[in-house]
């Protein structure tokens, strides 16, 4: 199989892009992939050290606050889709797969106009803007949760789920003493993203203190940028502070609650670990679309959310009482999310993948 993957921007669409690639290669270990991104995001520096070949288009996302910029995203746009067909006609690709960002909206319209056949996969409830103007031109969609369905052609969508789910139950269990945790008492984590949230970092200072005569145990993650602000913070012995965890798979499936954003990849996490969470979208993202998966969750009786302007120490802890204490209630939690999860995502992709290669899409 010749492979062309095309996402980029952010971890939410970097990580199930490689989830797809590693069952690929799994599947068909002869597969030649070719991986298109951005010259200058994340993706630039994280893929060619993985080993694969990278050619990186040089175009901006959509300036919402200053319209004429977007000139110069035209131009940028228009120089990377001929480049794009440029690539593609030399790669001579089986398929073009777009994972999400805004650099696949040149890939999959060059591969669509060349007659090349073409998935796309939306992590979130709410499509990106890419998605939204690809869907009418691609094979197959593949969708993480079932509430963003309504966005595209019934025969095309899959409920396909996050193909990040195969790598969770892959990884190891972390062992609580490692970070000086009782391997008895209850553990509540504390996860904002790698870098962390100002907004609940200033909150947390006032939060933590309260932890005190919990019964059980708190593993904070500061993010990187916040973990210096807490040296002088004199916090409980039951509350862990730590900057970052390179082993976070691991650590959530020894834990007990997470409570965290509620971006895509951590929604296919929780889920398919079954892990019982209290979700604080963050505000701050396009359409609010990490509020519109919290409440898939929500709905499902997967989760508690609490909005971010909600959010106080009273809240929190009644919040984180209410579902440790109550037996009844966490199993329940426990079941939805056994009932969302999809532990072979990235299996049911590849098929997809290869059905349409082979002319037998079957809906």
């Amino acid at each position: 199989m010749r492979v062309i993957v095309s996402a980029g921007g952010t971890g939410g669409h970097i990580y199930p892009a490689l989830a797809i690639i590693k069952k690929i290669q799994e599947e068909e270990p002869d597969s030649e992939i070719l991986y298109i991104g951005t010259t200058d995001r994340m993706e630039a520096d994280i893929i060619p050290k993985m080993g694969y070949t990278y050619v990186g288009l040089e175009i901006k996302g959509l300036n919402r606050h200053k319209p004429l910029k977007n000139i110069d995203v035209l131009k940028c746009y228009l120089k990377a889709e001929k480049k794009a067909k440029r690539i593609i006609k030399e790669f001579k690709p089986d398929i073009v797969l777009g994972i999400g960002g805004y650099v696949t909206l040149p890939v999959i319209k060059a591969a669509h106009s060349l007659g090349i056949k073409t998935f796309i996969h939306e992590q979130n409830s709410i499509p990106g803007l890419s998605n939204k103007l690809l869907k009418s031109k691609v094979d197959a969609i593949g969708i993480s949760l079932p509430s963003s369905a309504k966005y595209f052609s019934k025969k095309k969508t899959y409920y396909t789920g996050n193909p990040r789910s195969e790598e969770v139950l892959k990884t190891e269990k972390v062992d609580k003493k490692k970070y000086g945790l009782s391997s008895n008492k209850k553990l509540v984590l504390f996860v904002m993203g790698s870098l962390g949230s100002l907004t609940i970092n200033n909150m947390m200072k006032e939060i933590l203190p309260k932890f005190k005569d919990k019964k059980y145990e708190v593993l904070f993650v500061t993010g990187q940028n916040y973990y210096d602000d807490y040296k002088k913070l004199n916090v409980p012995k039951n509350v862990i502070l730590v900057p970052y965890l390179y082993d976070m798979l691991g650590v959530m499936q020894n834990t007990d609650l997470i409570i965290s954003r509620a971006g895509a990849s951590t929604i296919a996490e929780i889920t398919t670990l079954a892990l019982p969470s209290i979700l604080i979208p963050s505000p701050y993202v396009t359409h609010n679309h990490q509020e519109e998966n919290a409440k898939v969750l929500e709905n499902a009786g997967a989760s508690v959310v609490i909005k971010e302007k909600e959010l106080s120490d009273k809240v929190l802890l009644d919040k984180i009482d209410n579902i440790l204490n109550d037996d009844k209630k966490y199993k329940k939690m426990v079941d939805s999310n056994k009932k969302l999860g999809m532990p072979d995502s990235a299996t049911k992709i590849y098929n997809l993948i290869r059905n349409i290669i082979d002319d037998k899409m079957v809906k």
